[in-house]
Formats: structure tokens, sequence, C-alpha cells
């Protein structure tokens, strides 16, 4: 068994190694608590402070809120329905991941995104170590889970166990490779496409496609779970 950690765009230089097994007696990945009060009041002064002291709008802070809050996974399932229903597309995308996304009016400049395949062989998850770098203009907000410190370094060494808990158990003889985000590149996964779907149009196969099997801790869904 091994998994690797990639921090490179070129896969084919990244490093690899075996993890030795690691136990774990905290509590499972979760997702964190609302933000304190606290946070919430220093949020809502500095913003009031910038408006007025002319550095932003009130129409700037709506625009900035509507366009984040506009990125959902949605998009995201959209791109990976497109990349199994088009090999064409596909191959744009493992290739050329940023021109391939301009067709979905997406510009990941100044970052660059980098599009990892689940194969019979590969299972990719994806983590940042230091932070919580992440594809928003594909993904949106990324989970709360994703940000915490345990998530953050225990992706990294004990991979399986940590997706075990989020109810993805991976086969022995399947390698594990987890891809660490930076502040210029950012990955997604493309998960396998389900069997039993043939025939299916863009629109429904992307039903099938969660945020967390774009992030690798979990499956997309069963073409019997989603209705016709």
């Amino acid at each position: 068994m091994s998994e690797t950690h990639d921090h490179s765009h070129d896969h084919s230089h990244g490093h690899s190694h075996d993890h030795p097994t690691h136990t774990h007696d905290g509590k499972p990945i979760q997702e964190d608590p609302l933000p304190s009060l606290e946070a919430q009041i220093l949020e809502a002064s500095v913003r009031e402070l910038l408006i007025e002291k002319g550095v932003i709008s009130s129409d700037d802070v709506r625009r900035a809120i509507d366009q984040v809050e506009s990125r959902t996974p949605a998009l995201g399932a959209k791109i990976v329905a497109r990349a199994w229903d088009d090999p064409e597309f596909k191959e744009k995308l493992m290739s050329d991941s940023d021109e391939a996304l301009m067709a979905f009016g997406i510009d990941m400049r100044p970052t660059e995104l980098c599009v990892v395949e689940n194969t019979d062989e590969v299972h990719n998850m994806v983590v940042c170590t230091l932070c919580s770098c992440y594809p928003r203009p594909v993904l949106g907000i990324p989970p709360a889970w994703y940000k915490r410190r345990d998530y953050r370094s225990r992706a990294v060494r004990e991979p399986r166990a940590v997706l075990r808990e989020f109810g993805t158990d991976i086969p022995e003889q399947k390698q594990v490779r987890v891809h660490d985000s930076n502040a210029d590149l950012r990955y997604l996964v493309l998960p396998q496409r389900p069997d039993g779907t043939d025939g299916w149009d863009q629109e429904k196969l992307a039903r099938l496609v969660t945020r967390d099997a774009m992030i690798g801790v979990s499956d997309v869904l069963a073409p019997a779970d989603i209705d016709d």
C-alpha cells in the first residue's frame, strides 16, 4: 500500500513515499461551529470603517457577496458531467484546464487548476496543508472541515483513515494520492463515471456529482440515488 503526496502540477515530478500506519484517538473530521459573535462584530466594524473611509462602497460589498454566492459546487458538477460525456472536452480539461474552463466562463487567473482523475488503480484527494487554498471559482466556498487543522494534517499522514471517516473505504490494492494545494495551484478531482449511466445527458449526470466527490473524500452518488 502506498499513498502519494503531490506538490507539483507535473505529477511525474512529484515525490512519493510510503506513509506509516497511524492511529488516531481524536474526534472524526467534522464541521466547525459558526463564527463567534466577536468575529461577526469585528467583520462588521472593519467593513463599516472601510466604507466610511471611502476605500470601498456598499455596492462593492453587495457585488462581492453576490459573486461569492453565485459560485457553488453545481458548476463543478457540470464540468465533471461534460468531461464524462465529451471525450474531446475531457482531454482538454486534463491537459489545459484553464482553457477548457473558459467554456464555462471561468477564469482561474492568477491561480492554475490541475484536474486529477480517479481510476480503477488510483483514488485522488485534495488538501491544503498550510491554509485553505481551494478552487473557489469552480466549487464556491470551501466546507468548514476543509479548513480544520486536523483534516489538513491527517489527510497527508493517514489518508485512508480520513477517507473512512467520510464513509469512503478504498481497497488496499488501490493507491491513494494526496494533492496539496498552494497559493498558485488548485486541484479538482474528476471522479469515475458510475456504471449504469449510459445514455444519460449531462444535466442528469451532473446530479450524481457532489462537492465532496470533487475534493476526493467521497464517491459520486449511485444512479439509483437520484430521481428520474
